[in-house]
């Protein structure tokens, strides 16, 4: 029996059949892909951090369930008794402890508006759940509300996702949206609120309210990218059905200390994410004055923007032989055609790409 004959018996063919999933090179580019937020950290707060970090024991195992860190996010969120937090390595691996958790049978299902977040589908089929979704509105990419509760009483999903912002849209999803489907779904709803800090209001105070509310939050978008670390809020059963199938030491010492450094320095934080929201607002005036593209309004760090005229794949290639380096969205859903999301960078970065753009259209 050949490998190939071996692996075919062994594996299942849901998960022979994905695809990896893929990053550019960033070597050499201007990195505007990946919505991290542009800004090193200054001198003096560097400085801090390292001795932080040189005082971790890196001979001893972590922390299982870092306490400072979870008492922190828990009280400056101002949440009761009612409600935990679980710390996960990145958000990428709590969606895949959602899906694992709610995987019961192979026809429970996974529902999300579209386009969205595609690690959301890659977990759900990693552990076989049915994954369905409905598309947003093609004008303004919003969520179609009355397709979403229509779906929720056909399909009865086990798990919701819902991105707010939504990623590559930049859109957000009301807060009476979010109550009406809480109060539709029978199942889980995970509200996914990576991108918050660019948007105003966390709605996490929501999960003291609806017991079938989950809320995804990450330090990798507010200058932590490196660190790794996602935190899921919501009612102490959930959290403790996720902490019994959570890996033990899933977050390591060096990550840890960096997450309660950042907790500790919130002023750092915010001074970084009002220097984005404005470096948007300026980013966004450029690009509603260009004939060539089309952009999307943003509560995010990053922007949504079609080529009228070219293609979206050649523009994505001939940005990256000019130094910088964004997502091409071409291929990625129907409504995504000729699309680029591109990362709010650093006025430098900003006006080299849109220079880029502007020469590239003509």
């Amino acid at each position: 029996m050949s490998l190939e004959q071996k692996i075919s018996r062994l594996v299942p063919e849901r998960l022979r059949k994905l695809e990896p999933y893929k990053t550019d090179s960033a070597s050499g580019l201007v990195k505007l892909d990946a919505m991290e937020l542009p800004f090193p950290i200054d001198a003096a707060v560097a400085e801090s951090l390292r001795r932080a970090l040189t005082e971790v024991e890196l001979n001893r195992y972590p922390e299982a369930r870092p306490k400072a860190i979870r008492s922190l996010l828990l009280s400056e969120n101002r949440l009761g008794t009612k409600v935990d937090v679980v710390l996960g390595n990145g958000s990428d691996e709590l969606i895949h402890l959602l899906c694992l958790l709610m995987c019961k049978t192979d026809q429970s299902t996974v529902l999300c508006p579209s386009p969205t977040f595609s690690v959301y589908r890659i977990a759900a089929e990693i552990v076989g759940l049915r994954y369905t979704e409905i598309d947003n509105s093609y004008d303004d990419f919003s969520l179609d509300f009355e397709h979403m509760m229509n779906a929720i009483e056909r399909d009865e999903p086990a798990l919701i996702f819902l991105a707010s912002p939504n990623n590559p849209t930049g859109s957000t999803i009301s807060k009476a949206e979010i109550e009406a489907i809480c109060r539709k779904s029978r199942g889980l709803v995970v509200l996914d609120e990576a991108y918050w800090r660019f948007a105003g209001e966390s709605l996490v105070y929501l999960t003291e309210i609806f017991e079938n509310l989950l809320v995804l939050q990450t330090f990798s978008k507010i200058g932590f990218a490196g660190l790794r670390v996602g935190m899921l809020f919501g009612q102490k059963p959930w959290i403790d059905l996720i902490e019994k199938i959570r890996m033990p030491y899933n977050i390591n010492s060096l990550s840890q200390a960096g997450a309660l450094f950042a907790l500790n320095n919130k002023t750092l934080i915010k001074g970084n994410i009002d220097r984005l929201k404005k470096e948007r607002n300026w980013m966004f005036d450029q690009l509603s004055k260009m004939n060539s593209v089309k952009v999307w309004p943003s509560e995010a760090n990053f922007f949504l923007i079609r080529l009228i005229e070219k293609s979206g794949s050649s523009m994505f290639l001939q940005l990256k032989n000019k130094g910088f380096l964004v997502k091409n969205l071409t291929g990625s859903h129907p409504a995504l055609m000729n699309c680029l999301r591109v990362t709010i960078g650093t006025r430098e970065e900003n006006i080299g790409v849109l220079s880029a753009l502007r020469e590239l259209c003509h």
